[in-house]
């Protein structure tokens, strides 16, 4: 009798393999070439990991990919004989680093833009939030499984439908955590969203939503306070995204836009105990020219107005 834990891992082991083979199709691995080359996946890795390391031993190349030592060899004698690696170094052939040669890197600069040209093909159908979503799921996948990559970089982009809502949402939970704050405050963050969308000038106000791998990371905006007088609101980062300089960049690229919009000077409106924003904006050149205690958002407050004048 199959006892119920034996029926799900059937069904768990079932779904995984159901998932492989339609991905594995889904990407055109499993024909004797790869992306239609003169390639099979095997070398292809290969060829992608003497890319983007400086020289390597061979031995090291069949650890890190899990090759038989002989298939490895043959591999790489063929890839001499076509010209792509050339290999320096000792007498001891496993320790010898190899090399692509300019052959090479031709080679596999051709096929990894068929495989991003394919990627593109492939989702160019799904809204951003769904490709979010398949990031998002793919990311859990590489989590949950032990797996690990380098940290990607933070993009900037400007906003679009739903962001709104998002970072009234972000700006309600972490200030209400971190900080104690009541609903008022994720009320005024509200209302100022929705101003900046119903009277929004985009050649002199912006909104910078940023993101790693598809997730918010932060946000920042800048609004028209007078002709010369620009105002930079709502600066926020995720938690998971500081510490790396993003809060900062995000202020810089608020003063380039207002200098490049032909504001003579930036402000803003912050509070005494939020020390990270302040010293963000100290670094960046604003100063504090005024200051007032109030009770808002539950709480007794000493508010803060900073000013950075610009070229």
């Amino acid at each position: 009798m199959i006892t119920v834990h034996t029926a799900c891992m059937t069904g768990f082991v079932e779904s995984i393999r159901w998932f492989n083979r339609f991905y594995t199709r889904q990407i055109g691995v499993l024909g004797k070439a790869y992306l239609n080359s003169a390639f099979s996946l095997t070398e292809v890795r290969l060829l992608y990991e003497l890319a983007h390391r400086d020289g390597v031993p061979a031995a090291e190349l069949g650890r890190d990919l899990d090759l038989d030592a002989g298939y490895l060899s043959r591999m790489l004698a063929r890839f001499r004989q076509r010209g792509l690696i050339a290999r320096r170094g000792g007498e001891d052939a496993r320790e010898r680093r190899v090399f692509l040669t300019a052959k090479g890197r031709s080679s596999i600069a051709s096929l990894e833009k068929r495989a991003r040209d394919g990627i593109v093909r492939m989702t160019e159908h799904l809204a951003p939030e769904d490709r979010q979503s398949l990031t998002g799921a793919m990311r859990t996948i590489e989590q949950l499984l032990g797996g690990t990559r380098p940290d990607a970089p933070y993009i900037l982009r400007p906003h679009r439908a739903g962001d709104m809502g998002y970072v009234v949402h972000r700006h309600g939970v972490l200030y209400a955590r971190e900080y104690g704050y009541d609903e008022t405050f994720e009320a005024l963050v509200a209302e100022i969203a929705a101003k900046f969308v119903q009277n929004l000038g985009p050649a002199r106000e912006r909104c910078w939503i940023a993101e790693r791998d598809g997730d918010f990371a932060g946000c920042v905006f800048v609004v028209r306070h007078t002709d010369e007088v620009a105002k930079l609101r709502l600066l926020l980062v995720e938690p998971s995204a500081r510490g790396a300089g993003l809060g900062a960049r995000l202020v810089e690229e608020c003063i380039h836009f207002a200098a490049a919009a032909g504001y003579r000077k930036i402000a803003l409106w912050t509070q005494s105990e939020l020390l990270a924003a302040r010293s963000i904006y100290r670094k960046t050149g604003f100063v504090r020219v005024a200051e007032e205690p109030h009770h808002s958002f539950g709480k007794d407050l000493v508010a803060e107005t900073w000013e950075r004048g610009l070229p």
